[in-house]
């Protein structure tokens, strides 16, 4: 006698009607899993990411070496003038402060400049040197200087000396280019 338990695993539990849509199977048909892929494409978007963040750290922490200026930049670094500079500070939403220069830049020479480099030492009562800084108002990445034009300078400071005097920087052209 050929007797099959009710609920074989032999025979199906249950037809599914004709014309029916036949239930997903998990792994598709070439057995590759979805969340195996969903996987393998968050991982190479995490390292894209990833490589991202640290080319775009290097390049903003590496220092910037410049050439030596020759005699034509070095007497023309007299023509950058830093005017209008003014000091002010704000709080931040988490009871810090921060401390802006605002200033302006302007190129009082005949040429037109593609860099210029600035040097802002901060002093003490005493016209000791507290914080020394370089920024760059003119770079290739921004619009060139022209003879007799000016360029706004803004620039912040997350933390500042105790011993400044909160007086503006002494503003030094260091670098220019052509």
């Amino acid at each position: 006698m050929n007797f099959e338990p009710h609920g074989s695993l032999s025979r199906p539990l249950h037809r599914l009607p004709s014309g029916s849509p036949q239930p997903r199977r998990f792994g598709g048909e070439d057995g590759r899993s979805p969340v195996l892929l969903i996987f393998a494409a968050s991982a190479v978007i995490a390292a894209g990411l990833a490589v991202t963040a640290w080319w775009m750290h290097t390049r903003i922490t590496r220092p910037l070496v410049r050439p030596p200026l020759d005699a034509e930049a070095r007497a023309y670094l007299q023509q950058i003038v830093v005017a209008d500079a003014r000091m002010s500070a704000a709080e931040t939403p988490l009871g810090g402060s921060i401390t802006y220069l605002d200033a302006r830049v302007i190129n009082q020479g005949s040429r037109t400049v593609r860099e210029i480099d600035l040097r802002l030492d901060f002093m003490d009562l005493v016209g000791q040197m507290v914080l020394r800084r370089t920024v760059r108002p003119v770079t290739s990445e921004t619009a060139p200087l022209g003879p007799g034009e000016s360029r706004s300078l803004h620039v912040t400071f997350d933390h500042m000396p105790a011993e400044w005097n909160q007086a503006p920087p002494v503003s030094t052209p260091t670098y220019v280019s052509f």
